[in-house]
């Protein structure tokens, strides 16, 4: 586990830019307590679950740190985008697939509240929102599509793929409606103020998509090889 930990951060050195997380300070206060208590439940399950997972087999404990870290440096790596804008991986689909999607919420938490301290990459205020749009939407949508691909008897490595683009995808849609539910104009319509937001990313967004379906797939080889049996004891799924 150590060679995957050194491995990611060999290739996936962030470099500065904007951040596509909602900024400090920029949801009105309404709002952004709202999605704070909105996302509440979700880490208060996603702790208990983990407890469980790490207590029951606590080999995957650096796991886990591996799945958090490989979203903390994805999501840290920022491309400019348009109007002065950019746009980021997730990496939330490959630790919602390996751990399942409410553990996700725990992880995503602390990894927004350190690049928030640390790399002024989102807020504290906006915590609540940016965490329900990776954390929840991101993770949840990574493991339906995993579950529906599955059934469908795609291969692993195609339904990692899907699972992590829709997944990027999701959590930029789901930044565009808490945006446009913040700032709607009386001119326009929520759908109307939410795609003008999405359009702002989707020029990079949608090759990054593409771009975090595959790595993460890569990603999920090379733990699977080095720590399959210690991960068929919580998620026996990934047979």
């Amino acid at each position: 586990m150590k060679k995957i930990g050194i491995a990611l951060c060999v290739l996936l050195i962030p470099f500065k830019g904007f951040s596509m997380h909602i900024a400090e300070g920029f949801l009105p206060k309404e709002w952004a307590l709202f999605w704070m208590v909105v996302f509440l439940p979700f880490l208060i399950v996603g702790f208990r679950k983990l407890k469980k997972q790490l207590e029951d087999v606590p080999k995957v404990k650096m796991l886990f740190a591996v799945a958090a870290a490989f979203v903390f440096v994805l999501s840290s790596f920022k491309i400019p985008s348009v109007a002065g804008s950019s746009s980021h991986l997730t990496g939330i689909a490959l630790g919602a697939i390996l751990f399942g999607a409410s553990t996700m919420s725990v992880a995503g938490v602390i990894v927004l509240l350190f690049q928030a301290l640390l790399l002024a990459h989102g807020g504290i205020t906006t915590l609540g929102a940016n965490a329900f749009s990776m954390a929840v939407v991101g993770a949840f949508s990574a493991v339906w599509v995993y579950k529906l691909a599955s059934k469908l008897k795609l291969s692993q490595w195609l339904s990692i793929f899907l699972a992590a683009f829709v997944s990027d995808i999701l959590i930029y849609v789901a930044t565009s409606l808490q945006l446009a539910l913040a700032f709607q104009s009386e001119t326009n319509s929520l759908l109307e103020n939410a795609t003008k937001f999405m359009s702002v990313f989707a020029i990079t967004q949608v090759p990054l998509a593409l771009i975090e379906g595959v790595f993460t797939a890569f990603v999920f080889k090379l733990i699977m090889n080095y720590s399959k049996s210690e991960l068929l004891l919580i998620n026996p799924s990934l047979k």
